[in-house]
């Protein structure tokens, strides 16, 4: 089972840009679907965005879609969420989280099974 270590949260104005990251443990990275969420204050845990094991597919929420881009390099064991026209909506926790799945189905039907400690994402206006 992997571990997931998150970074490159912090404080930005809105219109600008952060990247995540989230580095794995193990040797299976690459066999996993990973996927990033986020929970604001008072809020539900959402998906923000989700990525297939070789990087093929990918899945955004309506509400990031233009703006944030998920990626992966398994060379590194590293999955990436770049954040650009960041909106005061958009302050949060940020988790990545780990799936056993064998192919990337949309948001509602991913079970994952591994997460991350979070990392904070605040947006001022």
């Amino acid at each position: 089972q992997v571990q997931l270590i998150e970074s490159g949260g912090g404080l930005v104005q809105a219109g600008g840009s952060l990247r995540l990251s989230c580095a794995a443990s193990g040797r299976t990275f690459s066999s996993y679907v990973m996927g990033w969420f986020r929970q604001a204050p008072g809020k539900e845990r959402e998906s923000v965005a989700a990525i297939s094991q070789r990087g093929a597919f990918r899945n955004y929420a309506d509400s990031v879609k233009g703006r944030f881009t998920i990626s992966r390099d398994n060379a590194k064991n590293t999955v990436y969420l770049q954040m650009n026209s960041l909106k005061p909506e958009d302050t949060a926790v940020y988790y990545c989280a780990a799936s056993g799945a064998q192919r990337l189905l949309p948001p509602g039907l991913m079970k994952y099974d591994t997460w991350g400690q979070g990392t904070q994402v605040t947006v001022s206006s």
